[in-house]
């Protein structure tokens, strides 16, 4: 948040609005009538610019559904679904250092958008510069203008969270101790309000993290993904409470993380695979108990999460599908699968990002926090930990262990040239595909290149994710049982690998991934004579 065309500020959030507002007219039947969905969190500015935002569409002739109090991001999409609004803005910078900002714009399918939307959009703020209205005053004052909880839009939505519920009784008299950290966000009322849903215990909350706090002052990064620093006074409640289990939202409370205390007494952070692989087999298990069919039934992840839901498919009978990275292709790859007939009953992204059933098609980590919670409830009540239910599913499907990291270019005519040599070869201007045909010492089964549009394991060799020449997106299949994509950043100066391999035990998994990761550095990107920088932790 500066001074500037390129930074986010009232002039900037301003022209973006009336840009979308203009566009949504354009686009949108009865877009004015139908209205438009804004909230926002807790950060610096976060009212400011949502009540600007809310300016440009009363001043364009919109009903403007307004969230005048902090909410997390998931109840934007949930009311543009149930009032059939329009579109959606949520003011939040999720779980970006306390600086930033963010605008997050959802379409009338209450799905974030994607092109053809983004680009339009785009060009039509650029013919709306001249502010139209700087009066904030107008969501208080404008008839046009009214606060969805008023239309009971927050007890709609924990109507159908408590709906996810299948255990109640079972809650309401467990012993299981969940400790919750909101990381300085908006998440507490709402993490409460769902586990009362739910019938399960009270939250012993992490006092100094639930309250909302835009400076964020116990964390470096307000990131529950960023490991055990980030839970570290989680971890000191847990201990001093005698919990075993970690709850933790990011401060859009969009995301979750887990964490839980092991036999010998080590803190173990799930990975958003390990949580993903929990919550679609638990989602699964109780789709079958309510008596429906495996091949009624869907699940999506985004490319570069695990394939672990993948091979489940292949073995239960249900549908898996991939999207490309990011809940604006997952929740409308899901919408997508429910237009067949199919029931999506989980969706997730590796960035501890999941959907549990059809209450939004976007990320919600107050949902998927009670519906984990309900089924640890179950485990435990087995003797089960949760990193037991997921060594047990390992067993069942096969070992799935991944290494995902980076390298750092500053470059951008070097990453080009990285990639063209991995496409092309040794002769980029032939432009004739020569992808390498092993690597690490193992054949490459299959190459998907989202940047150019090929697919050697589809018929006439044409994906069926969409293709972007804008970045750089490659997929090796190796006949180890290995996944592995590389791709460029589209706000950091990085070449992204994401591997997993499958294997019949953990430690020879791990051993044969090492070799496969080893190559991509050494192979395909020849980090130290291209002069990459390795992670830092890895260099």
């Amino acid at each position: 948040m500066e001074a500037g065309f390129s930074r986010m500020n009232d002039l900037t959030v301003l022209q973006a609005s009336q840009g979308l507002a203009v566009y949504m007219e354009n686009t949108v039947e009865n877009a004015k009538q139908r209205g438009i969905v804004i909230g926002h969190d807790h950060r610096h500015h976060s009212e400011d610019f949502a009540r600007l935002t809310a300016a440009a569409f009363i001043t364009r002739g919109f009903k403007v559904w307004y969230y005048k109090d902090y909410i997390h991001t998931p109840l934007v999409p949930f009311t543009i679904k149930t009032l059939k609004a329009a579109g959606g803005v949520m003011i939040t910078a999720s779980h970006n250092p306390k600086d930033d900002n963010g605008y997050k714009v959802y379409w009338e399918n209450a799905c974030q958008i994607i092109p053809p939307h983004d680009e339009g959009i785009a060009r039509t703020i650029l013919d709306h510069l001249e502010p139209w209205s700087w009066d904030q005053s107008l969501v208080s004052v404008s008839d046009m203008c009214s606060d969805p909880t008023d239309q009971g839009m927050i007890d709609a939505y924990f109507e159908q969270v408590a709906a996810l519920s299948t255990f109640r009784s079972d809650n309401q008299t467990t012993p299981v101790k969940f400790v919750y950290t909101a990381m300085h966000g908006v998440g507490l009322p709402f993490a409460k309000r769902a586990c009362e849903a739910f019938g399960l215990p009270p939250l012993i909350e992490v006092e100094q993290q639930v309250q909302p706090d835009p400076d964020f002052p116990t964390v470096a990064f307000p990131n529950p993904e960023e490991g055990k620093g980030a839970l570290s006074l989680a971890i000191a409640t847990a201990e001093r409470e005698r919990a075993r289990l970690i709850l933790a939202n990011d401060p859009d409370a969009d995301r979750l993380a887990i964490a839980e205390k092991t036999a010998s007494g080590e803190w173990r952070l799930f990975t958003g695979n390990q949580i993903g692989s929990v919550l679609g087999a638990a989602s699964f298990e109780k789709a079958m108990a309510a008596g429906k069919k495996a091949d009624s039934l869907a699940m999506v992840a985004s490319t570069v999460s695990s394939k672990f839901l993948a091979r489940m498919g292949e073995v239960e009978g249900f549908r898996f599908e991939e999207s490309l990275t990011g809940f604006k292709w997952i929740g409308n790859k899901a919408i997508d699968l429910e237009m067949q007939g199919l029931e999506v009953v989980f969706s997730y992204e590796e960035a501890i990002g999941f959907t549990i059933g059809s209450i939004v098609k976007d990320k919600d980590g107050v949902s998927a926090l009670a519906f984990f919670s309900e089924w640890a409830v179950q485990l435990y009540k087995k003797g089960l930990t949760v990193g037991d239910y997921l060594e047990g599913l390992y067993k069942k499907y096969g070992y799935f262990v991944s290494d995902n990291s980076y390298f750092i270019c500053h470059d951008k005519d070097l990453i080009q040239r990285i990639f063209e040599r991995i496409r092309y070869g040794g002769d980029a201007s032939s432009r004739t595909f020569a992808y390498p045909t092993t690597i690490g010492g193992h054949k490459v089964v299959s190459v998907r290149d989202l940047t150019v549009g090929y697919d050697s394991s589809q018929p006439g060799n044409q994906p069926t994710l969409p293709v972007s020449a804008a970045s750089e997106m490659i997929t090796f299949r190796l006949d180890n049982h290995t996944v592995f994509t590389i791709r460029t950043s589209g706000t950091e100066p990085k070449i992204k690998y994401y591997s997993e391999l499958r294997g019949e035990s953990e430690a020879q998994a791990k051993i044969d991934l090492l070799g496969v990761v080893a190559a991509i550095g050494e192979q395909l990107l020849d980090y130290q004579k291209n002069g990459l920088e390795k992670k830092k932790e890895e260099a």
